[in-house]
């Protein structure tokens, strides 16, 4: 299956790494000092699951280069969202699916602008992975899990069959991947919120007893805002976000943390920032959220 992945950060890193390593013909479309470093050096995994190195690996910032491929795994920042939508056009052929792994419930629609959506396909990635240096992905540990719609698609059932060769992700397939992206959204939200906000690890945050109230009370927010959207988290799975958040590494920080202490610019506006909006819109109160929206709005946008 020939792959192209836009935006070979840490989660397409990671996930385009191991399928590569299974044999998968994989192209990664990349930027700046990374892309140099994949050039020179190849694809590097630090992981307590087994570390890779892939000596020689395509990497292009020119989606025109690769052409068409049979799947796409767009896992840009949420920033870059449109930018990057209107570049994977060259990519994409008739029998092509777009992957979106991005950490938001608008992917779709944005994409949809640019991609017919009967070529589109949500899904939702549960691990930690980072840049740790240019060429270089590391996951500290944690969940290896990946949930995808349209579970019939034969383009997903081939990526589930890499994946099974040894990739080391569970991945999960469901009809309606509409739940699974707005479950995501609100733990994403208060994990990237608190993450950020306090600057420190999970491990700490779960540790302090006023920490603690406050990342469930940014998750909290999350159940109320999504129940007002139409898109209730049920009952029965709310506890997974707690027993998620305890199987990290103390350590483990969000993307948005990290990009925080390298004085990167930030993914708050798709994040706590929208939860704001949804909340203002909805008439849901929303205080924690606004909260670290404000208070990091004036490191959003680094200069």
């Amino acid at each position: 299956m020939r792959i192209a992945v836009m935006g070979a950060g840490g989660i397409g890193g990671y996930l385009g790494g191991w399928l590569a390593a299974v044999r998968e013909d994989v192209a990664f479309v990349a930027r700046g000092a990374h892309l140099e470093a994949l050039r020179c050096d190849g694809l590097r995994i630090a992981s307590p699951f087994g570390d890779l190195h892939l000596p020689d690996v395509t990497a292009t910032d020119d989606p025109t280069a690769i052409g068409p491929v049979d799947l796409v795994l767009f896992t840009v920042k949420l920033y870059d969202s449109e930018t990057a939508a209107a570049a994977v056009v060259p990519l994409v052929g008739p029998h092509t699916r777009v992957l979106t792994l991005q950490n938001s419930i608008d992917s779709l629609d944005i994409l949809a602008r640019h991609v017919p959506s009967g070529q589109l396909i949500g899904g939702s990635i549960y691990v930690a992975a980072s840049i740790a240096q240019p060429g270089v992905i590391s996951v500290p540990g944690g969940s290896r899990r990946l949930v995808v719609g349209q579970a019939s698609d034969p383009v997903i059932q081939t990526l589930r069959e890499a994946c099974e060769r040894g990739v080391g992700i569970e991945l999960e397939t469901v009809e309606d991947v509409a739940p699974v992206l707005w479950e995501k959204f609100v733990i994403l939200c208060a994990f990237a919120g608190a993450t950020s906000l306090m600057r420190a690890g999970i491990g700490a945050i779960l540790a302090d007893p006023e920490a603690r109230v406050f990342i469930e009370q940014l998750r909290d927010e999350g159940f109320a805002v999504a129940a007002a959207s139409g898109h209730p988290v049920p009952e029965e799975r709310r506890p997974r976000m707690m027993a998620l958040w305890e199987s990290l590494p103390p350590e483990t920080r969000s993307s948005m943390a990290n990009d925080l202490a390298r004085g990167k610019p930030l993914e708050l506006e798709w994040l706590s920032g929208r939860m704001h909006a949804l909340g203002t819109d909805l008439g849901v109160p929303t205080p924690a959220q606004t909260a670290v929206f404000r208070a990091l709005h004036l490191h959003a946008h680094p200069s």
